[in-house]
């Protein structure tokens, strides 16, 4: 009792507050806490008052966004960012930071159109390149060192390729088939270690995904399709990165495990009694972080890569991938951007054998 007593005497002196009595239009002490500048979002500053936070907000952090592109860079270095963004191929703008996917279609579609970028300042009129994204991807041009030293630990033999075969086996094979499944068709790509097309098509799948399940229906289209694909040393099965957190994605991801299965099955009787395994699983996501095609956890498109691959074939000494004339001649136009089908099979199952060997190499 005489402890509260004092208290409230203590609290309550002469009708005011005393113990915690402040003047009026005092400001409260604020306690050590965090803010972040609301312009930029990039600075976590330690502040005890409304001075420290007012200097701080008006420094240059807050302008950054105010200044002009072209004034952030020095005459040579705004040379080397226009001269690649005006000349490279979507390919080539895709290894650059934040210009995967459709950021790369829509600069090369926008100085078709409007002929080359005269200024930085310009690059911000693309569909999907704002301030803050020009900015990082400038900074990737200029200085793009850090970044592919990155890309070359991300992926690594082991976590790509099962069953485990010995290395030297793989490096070793002097052609493989690729065979990437869809909900329709199934696709194959017959390549050489010296990355040359010795066949490349698919085949229609009537059975798949059709009402009712049936294993001999199933059986009957896979067969066919087992029965045109070439010899190889080995076979190379695309692995689905689908999960079972997808609900709705699970008759076709039952579908993918009913054809590997059937692949890994039949393939397999071409293998020899106690030798290595010859039908492998290559994971999609792998490849996919290969050609920078990986938004996040999920794939893009990769038409615009192997058109780029045979565009090249066509016009360059040295390509990257040789494609024999009668399969530019019939691919041509197979794959158009927007369309339906796409060939996006096709697609994969180059790109998984492209993939397959650029890895062993690193």
């Amino acid at each position: 009792m005489w402890v509260a007593k004092h208290l409230v005497a203590a609290v309550v002196h002469n009708g005011r507050y005393g113990l915690f009595y402040r003047s009026l239009g005092s400001l409260p002490e604020l306690e050590h806490r965090y803010l972040h500048c609301t312009c930029c979002w990039r600075s976590r500053i330690a502040t005890t008052g409304f001075d420290v936070l007012n200097s701080t907000l008006s420094s240059e952090m807050c302008e950054d966004e105010g200044k002009s592109l072209d004034s952030r860079y020095t005459p040579e270095q705004r040379a080397v960012i226009l001269q690649l963004l005006n000349t490279a191929t979507e390919t080539e703008l895709a290894g650059v930071k934040l210009l995967r996917g459709r950021k790369s279609v829509n600069i090369v579609e926008h100085r078709t159109r409007n002929g080359p970028f005269k200024d930085l300042e310009s690059v911000i009129n693309v569909p999907l390149l704002k301030y803050k994204t020009a900015v990082v991807v400038f900074n990737s041009i200029l200085y793009p060192t850090e970044k592919k030293e990155k890309r070359k630990t991300k992926i690594h033999l082991a976590k790509f390729i099962k069953p485990e075969v010995d290395r030297k086996l793989l490096e070793e094979a002097n052609s493989i088939v690729s065979i990437v499944c869809g909900t329709d068709k199934i696709a194959w790509a017959h390549l050489s270690r010296g990355l040359s097309v010795l066949d490349w098509q698919q085949e229609s799948c009537h059975s798949f995904l059709k009402g009712a399940y049936l294993a001999s229906a199933y059986l009957d289209d896979i067969s066919s399709v087992v029965s045109r694909i070439p010899a190889a040393d080995f076979f190379v099965v695309e692995k689905p990165g689908l999960s079972l957190q997808h609900t709705s994605l699970y008759p076709v991801m039952v579908h993918l495990r009913t054809v590997e299965a059937m692949l890994f099955a039949l393939l397999g009787l071409r293998r020899e009694p106690d030798a290595p395994p010859k039908v492998l699983n290559m994971m999609r996501t792998a490849v996919g972080r290969h050609f920078g095609l990986m938004v996040g956890e999920t794939r893009t498109s990769g038409v615009q890569t192997v058109r780029q691959m045979m565009t090249d074939s066509a016009t360059q000494k040295t390509p990257r991938v040789s494609f024999p004339h009668n399969l530019l001649v019939r691919y041509r136009n197979a794959f158009q951007l927007g369309g339906r089908n796409r060939g996006e099979e096709l697609c994969d199952s180059l790109l998984q054998a492209v993939a397959f060997y650029e890895l062993l190499s690193e």
